[in-house]
Parts: C-alpha cells; structure tokens; sequence
C-alpha cells in the first residue's frame, strides 16, 4: 500500500526529526487523527524518508526520520505564465505542479487585465499553498518555487535556461517536440505561456532579443492554462 507523503515544515541539522506544524499539523491530528508508531513518507531538506509519528499535538506532529528513500528530480522546466483569470491560473498552477516544474513565474503581460495586476500579488501566498498541496498529493520530493508577480521586461534577462522557448499562436513550423528532441538530455529548459489575446508585438520583440525560440503545439488555438499543460506534459513525456 502506498503510503501518504508530506513536506515538512521544520527539521534538525542531521535529518533525525522533522516536523508538520500549521493547517498541515491539524488537519493530520484532528481529521486523520494521527497516533505516534504510524508510519508515513516525509520529505526533509529535499529528502524522502520513511518516517513514524513520535507525538501528535494540534499545532504540531513530529516524525522520527528513518532510512532515505528512492525519488524521482522534478522536471527541468522553468514555466513563465502571463496572469490571467485567477480560477484558470491557479488551476494551471496546480496542473503544472503535479507534472513536475521546478519553477512558476507569474509575468504582467501588457493584456493582462488591469485589475489582475493589481491584485496579484496579494494572491501569491495562495498560490504557493496550491503548490505545497498538489507537491504533496503528486507524491513530490520538492516544492516547486513561485515568484512573485514581475513584468516581463524587468524578468527576462534573468532567465537562464539552456533552451527557452516561446509558445506563439503565429508559429505555425517549429513544434515544441521538434525543439525538445533537438535539445541535450540535460538541458534545462523555460517555457512561456501569453495572456489572452497573446503577446503584444513589443513583448514578442522582447523574447527575440533575450534568444528565446518561437514553437507551435498544432494548428488549434488554445486557452493558456491548455497550453502550459499541454506543453509540460510534451516536456515530460519527451524527458523522462
């Protein structure tokens, strides 16, 4: 039987104990009712252990680490995605959490609704909850990284993937399969998702000029959150 995995909050210097406190403490002790001697996977420090409750309080539940487990790395995918409406972003969120990115920026994109850049940054510890929550229920060793919200021409020169590449609605030769088989094994590797309404001609111009490449997922129009999906998915496939 597959045993349930959790992230832990806190843990010692020599990877002994670790610890859940917060809403994941309560939900383990009140609505799984925890006992110490059960056993569970815990991740520590990026490390699977098979782990035994030692004590079960509301507010904390700690673990006795016991041996390292086998894990699989998270995909090497860097996913820049343009905000767009909350409910289909923070579903894309997810998604692209449970296949495997390592990392989520949410970019301003010049047609991002105004009000969305507003108030996104208000929702980015939301966001990282989600990703906390599906890294665990993925059976993740990781937490994929989200940073906060930054338009593009303040981003995209720190971007430092092997292979970038630019999902574009105007490409209609290059398939992002064609770039992903062409590129090394071990390549790390961005991808970029527009808003509705896509990319402006600027911010295309700003994507030319950092050497990022324009690729096509096929002949259909797709929502965005379709898009990162479909995308990462290609990426694992293609990777693992």
């Amino acid at each position: 039987m597959t045993r349930r995995r959790w992230i832990a909050d806190t843990w010692n210097k020599e990877r002994t104990e670790a610890a859940l406190t917060g809403d994941q403490a309560a939900h383990l002790a009140r609505v799984l009712r925890a006992q110490p001697g059960q056993i569970f996977d815990v991740v520590a420090d990026g490390f699977l252990h098979r782990a035994e409750v030692k004590s079960v309080r509301d507010d904390e539940v700690t673990f006795t680490l016991h041996e390292e487990q086998e894990a699989e790395v998270a995909l090497p995918v860097h996913l820049l995605l343009a905000v767009f409406k909350f409910d289909h972003l923070e579903w894309a969120i997810e998604k692209a959490t449970e296949l495997g990115a390592a990392r989520i920026t949410p970019v301003l994109a010049r047609r991002t609704e105004k009000h969305l850049s507003q108030a996104a940054a208000k929702r980015v510890e939301r966001w990282r909850r989600i990703v906390r929550e599906a890294s665990q229920q993925s059976r993740r060793t990781d937490i994929p990284e989200v940073d906060d919200p930054v338009t593009l021409k303040q981003f995209l020169p720190s971007v430092d993937a092997n292979v970038k590449l630019l999902l574009a609605e105007t490409e209609e030769e290059n398939t992002i399969r064609a770039a992903l088989e062409a590129a090394p094994s071990n390549a790390s590797i961005a991808l970029a998702i527009g808003p509705e309404g896509g990319w402006t001609a600027d911010e295309m111009q700003l994507f030319r000029d950092s050497g990022w490449q324009h690729v096509t997922l096929g002949p259909r129009i797709l929502r965005a959150e379709t898009a990162a999906i479909a995308g990462l998915a290609i990426a694992a496939a293609l990777r693992s």
